[in-house]
């Protein structure tokens, strides 16, 4: 605003000095020259002569006096210009353009004639002013926008430039993986993959031997140790009644629809017709197996003892399927046979005989109990009385192994298990009185400091020779039931 002021005022003088003969509307008599001072001098004293530029009052016709002062005419008195403090605003701003009118009307008259032109430059001026004020306004918006972008662009550069750090990082950890990789890795496992290519080596050699021995054996016709009888059936009840009457290993075929399999079918014992599920003679197979092994079956069937056939069974489990597809197809017994180490031989029958199927764990079912060996799959250890007697019934009871624990002494303990401590897969309540699939035990007799867990774990049933005594041979064999006339 203080230039604006400023601007305006010398505007203001500039029209005065072009226009001072001028002012006023129309043409005016020369008015009488009116000494400016307008009052008397303060001091008494004689004024004297200055030399320099003065102003010089105007004259009639309206003209102005412009030249240089000379001294002053002989016989005049000298008068110097004085400088009046009231003047008021009968002075123009600059000494050099004179002196206006002592009054203010006439001072009126020339300002007003002045406005016409220094009003036109003041708009123009505060035009100026405005577009000078938008534009510093878009300046500084465009400086705040400058300021934002620099902002995120600084932004985005450190976020660049950590990016780039960790793909560095990342680049470098590569790095040093594909080094170590290359420097220890490849080279531990070409070694390795070298020994295992020897190792293929000599597998190689140790079979093209052997296929080489085979074919020296091929040589001669091709001999079977064992051969299978041609007449089979659905089982060894069906087989007897075709023609099949020796003791030896046949194929039956329960199921007209399923894949027929091996038995040994004893035909001798109690007018023959047994399918042999179960047998132990010289301890040649383990028996301290899984659920699986129980439910597929395992062993050897039989084999030649130089006859040409296979008439000697073999230790062997028939598998818990079987056994249980067995006792399905009808009503059947069960015969179990044994033998002690000094050769004495009892037996232990039973014309009901179940077997209920996987999703029940294959739970026992026998009845109608008769023979010599005593009966403890019904009654337990004969030996024990009230709880301890009843916790060594068989039947009823689910099939256990170490891996499937289903038997009565406290169900989920695992440091309470029937078939982990007695050796076997079995029929176990808590936990048995007969163990046909416990250990082996040579010679009979064995003591708790024999057993692996210091329990009754033999070949053992309570009521024919009690807990400590292992038996030589037992056997466990089903046909369909028949009643007697």
């Amino acid at each position: 605003m203080k230039l604006v002021l400023l601007l305006c005022l010398c505007a203001v003088g500039a029209l005065a000095q072009d226009d001072y003969d001028d002012y006023g509307e129309g043409k005016k008599e020369a008015k009488e020259v009116v000494d400016p001072r307008g009052h008397r001098p303060v001091s008494r004293g004689r004024e004297t002569y200055s030399p320099g530029p003065v102003s010089q009052p105007p004259i009639s016709g309206g003209t102005r006096y412009r030249g240089r002062p000379t001294a002053a005419p002989v016989g005049k008195a000298v008068q110097e210009k004085e400088e009046q403090p009231e003047s008021g605003g009968c002075n123009h701003m600059s000494e050099k353009m004179g002196v206006l009118c002592p009054t203010g009307c006439e001072l009126k008259k020339a300002l007003i004639k002045q406005e016409r032109n220094v009003k036109p430059t003041v708009e123009q001026l505060k035009r100026a002013v405005d577009d000078l004020t938008q534009s510093t306004n878009s300046i500084h918006g465009y400086v705040l926008d400058m300021t934002a972008e620099v902002a995120q662009r600084q932004k985005v550069s450190e976020g660049n430039g950590l990016v780039v750090d960790q793909y560095t990082d990342s680049l470098e950890t590569q790095h040093a993986y594909i080094k170590d990789t290359v420097d220890v890795t490849f080279p531990q496992n070409i070694k390795v993959l070298q020994g295992v290519l020897d190792k293929i080596r000599e597998k190689i050699q140790r079979l093209e031997k052997a296929i080489t021995t085979q074919r020296a054996k091929c040589q001669a016709p091709c001999k079977v140790t064992c051969p299978i009888p041609v007449v089979s059936g659905k089982e060894c009840e069906d087989i007897i009644r075709k023609g099949g009457e020796d003791s030896q290993m046949y194929i039956i075929r329960p199921d007209p629809l399923g894949t027929p399999y091996k038995v040994f079918c004893d035909q001798t014992s109690k007018n023959g017709g047994w399918v042999l599920i179960q047998n132990r003679m010289d301890g040649s197979v383990d028996f301290g197996r899984r659920w699986d092994d129980y439910r597929r079956g395992f062993g050897n069937i039989a084999f030649d003892v130089g006859k040409g056939h296979c008439q000697t069974p073999g230790e062997y489990w028939l598998g818990n399927d079987r056994i249980s597809q067995l006792s399905k197809m009808g009503a059947t017994e069960l015969l179990v046979e044994m033998e002690d180490w000094s050769g004495s031989k009892v037996y232990a029958q039973y014309e009901q005989f179940s077997m209920q199927g996987e999703a029940s764990n294959y739970i026992l079912g026998v009845g109608r109990y008769s023979g010599t060996a005593g009966n403890t799959f019904l009654e337990g250890a004969t030996e024990l009385f009230g709880e301890n007697r009843t916790m060594t019934i068989h039947n009823g009871m689910m099939f256990s192994t170490y891996d499937r624990d289903n038997d009565k002494w406290i169900p989920g303990d695992p440091s309470k298990q029937c078939s982990k401590e007695d050796g076997g897969g079995w029929w176990y309540n808590r936990c048995h009185s007969c163990n046909p699939n416990g250990r082996y035990y040579w010679g009979g007799a064995y003591t708790k400091y024999m057993a692996k867990h210091g329990t009754d774990d033999g070949i053992v049933w309570m009521n024919w020779k009690g807990s400590w005594y292992s038996l030589k041979t037992i056997s466990m064999k089903i046909r369909p039931y028949f009643k007697q006339k």
